[in-house]
């Protein structure tokens, strides 16, 4: 039985060792190139974050710019297409004194051309 616990003790103490070597400082110095390949990583991994947040950010930015701009140019044609009608134009024109014609315009003939054909 003595040999039992012997066996036993020896059980409990060896993963504690390993423990120990596990975390010792050559166990650290030759790991030190994965540490550091892991924090290069998370620097990349943090930046990547940061660049989405403000490619999303100019993104949110130039749709508001382009509808904004959609809703000027709706505006502005139909401003030009009502002002582009024919009573506003006679409206803007009127005090530069033109009018509109009531009569309907008369063609001018060139007489010699009837006495060349003929």
């Amino acid at each position: 039985m003595s040999e039992e616990k012997e066996q036993a003790g020896v059980k409990e103490k060896r993963p504690k060792r390993e423990r120990k070597r596990l975390f010792s400082y050559r166990w650290i110095v030759k790991n030190i190139p994965f540490f550091l390949f892991l924090s290069a990583l998370a620097v990349v991994y943090i930046y990547n974050g940061h660049y989405a947040d403000k490619t999303i950010r100019n993104i949110n930015k130039v749709s508001k710019e382009l509808k904004e701009m959609q809703y000027e140019y709706k505006t502005l044609k139909s401003e030009v297409m009502f002002r582009s009608k024919q009573s506003e134009m006679a409206k803007a024109v009127a005090p530069l004194g033109l009018k509109e014609l009531v009569v309907p315009p008369v063609v001018l003939t060139d007489s010699t051309d009837k006495a060349k054909s003929e």
